[in-house]
């Protein structure tokens, strides 16, 4: 049975005491754990990012009218995020803020008394526009701001307030693709926009920012059911936007005229990639995935690299130094390893700090962008989301969680954790689980299993469902596209007293949840330390323990937990064994130990250690998790 092979593996990896970053692939079914404990190797932190569409935020207007305006809708402004709101955020458990949607993208609105040029709306989606269609790499997003001539003056002072408050600044990159009307009107001076040196006589040049079309015109994507602003009359929509020659579109859609559903929005950034998928810059030797940052930086500071990489390597630069302490990277397995390499090294070369979170979904690529990329984490999306929220749906097996935790052992701490993001459906819509109660034991889950980060998408800790279509944005994931309100985070904001006074009290209840486990998953050692699989042990072995419980143990030398979950929606009754592997790397005796679950303190539970096996009796409540810390 495979399950024995990966249960004998994990209990192994953690006597030894090893750190997930050095455990070694989990080929090792017929070896004996050594009974001897040693110490434990600890991570040396485990983050936890809060997201906020910053466009929707602080947003308090309730008219929440499908394509609505910025005058009839609202819009949040970076002042709207207080002091008061960021220290309830870092007390909720945070550690860092990933501000989406900050950067100055391509909108509808009209700013140009500003000297910003109007934006046409046949290649913006939505009314407010794409975050992930950039427009102006060196400021932004004008609607954000009280005053638009003021706008970066008014993000410097956010991230001072977020600084005070005790918590990280993370902004998106977006290294793949730009907006078509691509124009920086705050560059510094010597910096060239993306393109305006570009020979446009050819598809390629390793020096160009852009693939061209040569020879044709853009064509606006045509569409029998959508229509640019739903229908509305306005002076740009024509069905035309000038563009000669064509470029290619974000996605990689060559033709002059890209589909409707391709990222028409957008054009295609060149990092000297040949339109044959040939590389056309230096690779890096043999090896390299063992060496440091320093050693990487050293590689790249004689080579000649394409003029996309330098730009790239200037705008986070750039934001390095307003304060941005790190970087979310959109697409990132749409860009090619070693432009990684070049600018990873480069922000880590001035500050070691910074935070790198790059999203990618292929999974035969993660260590190569972790070790030759120097990415600090990765999206852990296709492996532990996905089969975490099959669970939950009740549409897979624990089992699954188990397989793809062993397939990401050696990289673990890296693997970022999360059930909501801005591209995931909501945990309660009806899309989803239905009920926001259904993340408690997923939650748990995800967040004590590794070293790595824990993510959180605003409105995720109060049961905020999205059930309601805001226009080019639909129901079960919050909009990114519109002007909207989110109702349990307006209610929580509570006309900017930040103190979810309109909140219900389930709703209260679930964000109180939520700040236990985070603060708890920041400040524990033990989930910074050594790991071993129960759920193996259990299903073969456990009294009334079943494909919907999971069980795992952490500790460090000083702290020792059992973690539990019951994705199942009834009372579930169960004895846990715990086998003598972990016993015996705990260094427990025979006799009567008392466990408290940090989650709730009021529940305590007993393991009771008898030659050598150890069994701890449980009533488990319907769709609910435990932290179990053994009492000294």
């Amino acid at each position: 049975m495979k399950l024995k092979t990966l249960f004998a593996a994990s209990l192994m990896l953690s006597a030894l005491g090893c750190s997930q970053e050095e455990q070694a692939p989990r080929d090792m079914g017929s070896a004996q754990p050594p009974t001897a404990p040693q110490a434990v190797t600890l991570v040396e932190e485990k983050p936890v990012i809060y997201q906020v569409m910053t466009r929707l935020f602080g947003n308090t207007n309730a008219t929440n009218k499908p394509w609505g305006t910025i005058e009839e809708n609202g819009v949040g402004k970076f002042n709207d995020i207080t002091p008061q709101a960021l220290e309830a955020i870092r007390k909720l458990g945070a550690t860092h803020i990933w501000y989406t949607g900050a950067l100055h993208h391509a909108v509808v609105g009209d700013y140009t008394q500003y000297g910003i040029s109007n934006d046409d709306p046949d290649v913006v989606k939505g009314r407010a526009g794409s975050p992930y269609a950039i427009k102006d790499y060196y400021s932004v997003n004008p609607d954000l701001a009280e005053n638009p001539a003021e706008r970066l003056q008014e993000f410097r002072d956010l991230i001072k307030r977020s600084h005070d408050a005790g918590l990280k600044v993370v902004i998106d990159i977006v290294p793949n693709h730009v907006a078509r009307a691509y124009e920086s009107l705050d560059k510094p001076e010597g910096v060239r926009d993306f393109g305006a040196d570009d020979d446009k006589t050819v598809t390629y040049a390793r020096d160009n920012n852009f693939y061209y079309v040569v020879g044709e015109d853009f064509k606006v994507p045509e569409s029998d059911e959508y229509q640019p602003l739903n229908g509305e009359t306005h002076p740009l929509v024509d069905g035309k936007f000038e563009e000669s020659p064509a470029k290619w579109t974000g996605n990689g859609a060559r033709a002059a005229q890209p589909d409707i559903n391709d990222w028409y929005e957008t054009v295609k950034i060149n990092f000297g990639v040949r339109p044959d998928d040939s590389k056309d810059f230096p690779e890096l030797p043999e090896g390299f995935a063992d060496k440091g940052f320093a050693e990487h930086a050293a590689f790249w500071a004689d080579k000649d690299v394409p003029d996309s990489w330098e730009k790239f390597r200037d705008i986070v630069h750039y934001w390095q130094d307003m304060g941005v302490d790190g970087f979310r990277y959109d697409m990132a397995g749409m860009v090619p390893v070693e432009f990684w390499s070049y600018l990873n090294s480069s922000i880590k070369a001035r500050n070691p700090e910074t935070l790198l979170l790059a999203e990618i979904y292929t999974p035969e690529r993660y260590r190569d962008y972790i070790h030759l990329g120097k990415m600090d984490y990765l999206y852990d999306k296709v492996g532990t989301y996905d089969t975490v929220r099959a669970v939950m749906e009740g549409k897979g097996s624990i089992d699954q969680v188990v397989e793809i935790q062993d397939s990401l052992a050696d990289i673990a701490p890296h693997m970022l954790r999360f059930l909501e993001n801005h591209d995931e459906q909501r945990i309660a819509s009806p899309e989803f689980a239905g009920d926001a109660e259904m993340g408690k034991p997923g939650m748990v889950v995800s967040t004590a299993l590794s070293a790595a980060p824990t993510l959180v998408y605003f409105g995720q800790e109060l049961a905020e469902p999205a059930s309601e279509d805001a226009g080019f944005g639909k129901a079960s994931r919050t909009t990114i596209f519109d002007y909207w309100s989110v109702p349990t985070v307006r209610r929580w904001v509570n006309e900017g007293k930040f103190d979810g006074g309109q909140l219900t009290d389930e709703e209260k209840a679930l964000r109180e949840f939520y700040q236990r486990l985070l603060n708890f998953s920041t400040n524990s050692e033990a989930l910074r330390g050594a790991f071993a699989d129960l759920h193996v042990f259990n299903r073969e072995h456990g009294e009334g323990y079943g494909e919907q419980q999971y069980a795992f143990a952490r500790w460090s030398d000083s702290e020792k937990l059992l973690v539990i979950a019951n994705f199942a929606k009834e009372e579930k009754n169960l004895t846990l064994q715990v086998p003598s592997e972990v016993l015996s790397a705990w260094q427990l005796e025979d006799g009567r130990y008392r466990l408290v679950d940090q989650l709730d303190e009021t529940t305590e539970v007993e393991l009771v250690v008898s030659e050598g096996k150890g069994k701890i009796q449980l009533a488990l409540a319907p769709v609910n998790g435990y932290i179990l810390q053994l009492q000294r």
